[in-house]
């Protein structure tokens, strides 16, 4: 499933967006995919994980994601693990760490907040380097453009 992701982020870097993909999967079966796209759609929430959470909920007709997991390429900010909380999505599994603005440990660790009523399962480090090599060749092309 991180390999669909990677897949999606491929989409985002295609488009100009930071390379960031999204899959949620439900009893083995993807319901929804999402890549980052706040610069296109001039909307500062449309990270990939949001995309994803959009299209599930729409297609469950359900905010809550019960027994949903997320695949995602790059750990979660807070705005995105605030969301996958409230979704109520059972395990979030993310590929590379983002020590700018990751909130799954890496800046703070929003999923760890025993005070917050729901806990979602945090799996780190699935094809980390695919993920991580994927965002760092797109900041180098983008270095190298200017």
């Amino acid at each position: 499933m991180m390999r669909l992701a990677i897949d999606q982020a491929h989409h985002a870097w295609a488009v100009g967006e930071v390379p960031v993909g999204a899959v949620i999967v439900r009893d083995g079966a993807v319901l929804a995919t999402g890549f980052n796209q706040p610069i296109g759609a001039h909307d500062p929430t449309a990270h990939a994980e949001i995309c994803a959470l959009r299209a599930a909920s729409a297609l469950l007709a359900n905010y809550r994601l019960v027994d949903c997991d997320l695949y995602v390429t790059l750990e979660p900010c807070a705005m995105c693990a605030g969301a996958i909380m409230h979704a109520r999505l059972r395990r979030v599994i993310f590929g590379a760490r983002d020590p700018k603005t990751g909130a799954a440990g890496s800046v703070v660790d929003l999923f760890g907040e025993a005070r917050l009523n729901h806990h979602t399962e945090v799996v780190a480090g699935v094809l980390a380097d695919a993920c991580g090599a994927l965002l760092s060749s797109f900041f180098a092309e983008r270095r190298g453009a200017r």
